[in-house]
């Protein structure tokens, strides 16, 4: 495959740190838009939960489970602005920020607050090999994969396995990993509030709606919801960093700046998509100035059109990504498990 990041087209570092502060005059929000954007993302998931309730009460069960795609494409978008209100991006108020985000997590069953510090870590970190862990996805170098025994080497080839990654993990992950603060849990009461309280007001909402509709169709109707919206959030994070020109280092190569740029790709979706996923797609610059809201991300592309140009990726090539599993410090890049020994004797 021809690689589509052009390591030529990287800024010096003192480039790269100008960036920022060129990315402020974006990060105002506009009230009105951040409600019109939750009013068109929360009626059209309201409409698609009501319309698989009615197929599955007048007996078509089947052709409830085709509205499940469109359904979980909302509830993705539903936690896209969770996200935003997660970076202080949606509203000018923290407090309204966190208050938005707070609710939507109950319905993309995410505790916002404990979600939110996870998140934090993740961009204060992400690209950096010395601290990998909360909010990523595990990824090993060659060494750290050779230093390990035979088990620790298969369940790191289950974890990175394409069932596992986008089928099992998010399910369980969305389903009971985040029912419990896990990562947090010796961190203060405040990620055990987060999750306990989300935890009680989705059984609330739940209870209400089971009675409402039934046990059965509840289930038959929310957990596909929810399990396929899990399985596509997944997939955009994984290549959000995961693909073929990627940025990994370690201090003091490694600057928050640089990874931002270039640790992050530009996801490039077709116009619906774009819209569906709340250009989530344009993430190096979401990490360059994470407090833009997300319909100004398109805005930042038009007057920067170079930007457009740095880690770029298609779905096409995006597919590809999935094979590349551990990082190469003499390399510089993500490879595959074929050949990691060949490429462990040649860096030792």
């Amino acid at each position: 495959m021809t690689q589509t990041f052009d390591t030529a087209s990287r800024a010096a570092p003192g480039d790269v740190r100008r960036w920022p502060k060129l990315l402020a005059a974006y990060r105002e929000p506009n009230e009105w838009r951040s409600a019109f954007e939750i009013l068109v993302t929360v009626v059209p998931f309201a409409a698609f939960w009501i319309a698989m309730w009615w197929l599955v009460h007048v007996g078509f069960w089947w052709a409830a489970l085709l509205l499940v795609v469109p359904a979980a494409g909302f509830l993705v978008r539903l936690f896209m602005i969770q996200h935003d209100c997660g970076h202080d991006a949606f509203f000018r108020r923290r407090d309204v920020n966190d208050w938005v985000g707070r609710i939507i997590g109950v319905a993309t069953f995410t505790p916002y607050d404990y979600w939110r510090r996870t998140h934090a870590v993740h961009h204060a970190s992400s690209g950096n090999l010395d601290q990998r862990g909360l909010g990523d996805i595990t990824t090993l170098t060659i060494e750290e994969y050779r230093a390990r025994g035979f088990w620790g080497r298969l369940g790191y080839r289950l974890y990175r396995h394409p069932i596992v990654m986008f089928g099992i993990g998010p399910a369980y992950m969305f389903l009971l990993q985040f029912r419990l603060p896990i990562g947090l849990m010796r961190s203060g009461w405040q990620p055990w509030a987060s999750t306990m309280g989300t935890n009680l007001a989705i059984l609330a909402v739940a209870g209400l709606l089971m009675w409402l509709v039934g046990v059965g169709p509840f289930l038959m109707i929310q957990l596909p919801i929810v399990v396929v919206g899990a399985s596509i959030g997944v997939w955009l994070f994984y290549v959000q960093h995961q693909f073929e020109g990627t940025f990994w280092a370690r201090p003091p190569e490694w600057t928050h700046q640089e990874a931002a740029l270039h640790g992050s790709s530009y996801y490039a979706l077709p116009g619906f998509l774009r819209w569906m996923t709340a250009n989530i797609g344009v993430h190096h610059v979401h990490h360059l100035s994470s407090r833009i809201p997300y319909y100004n991300l398109p805005k930042v592309l038009k007057k920067h059109p170079e930007l457009a140009h740095v880690g770029r990726i298609t779905i096409r090539e995006s597919l590809s990504s999935v094979r590349l599993v551990l990082w190469d410090e003499t390399r510089r890049s993500l490879v595959p498990f074929k050949g990691w020994k060949a490429r462990a004797a040649a860096a030792a």
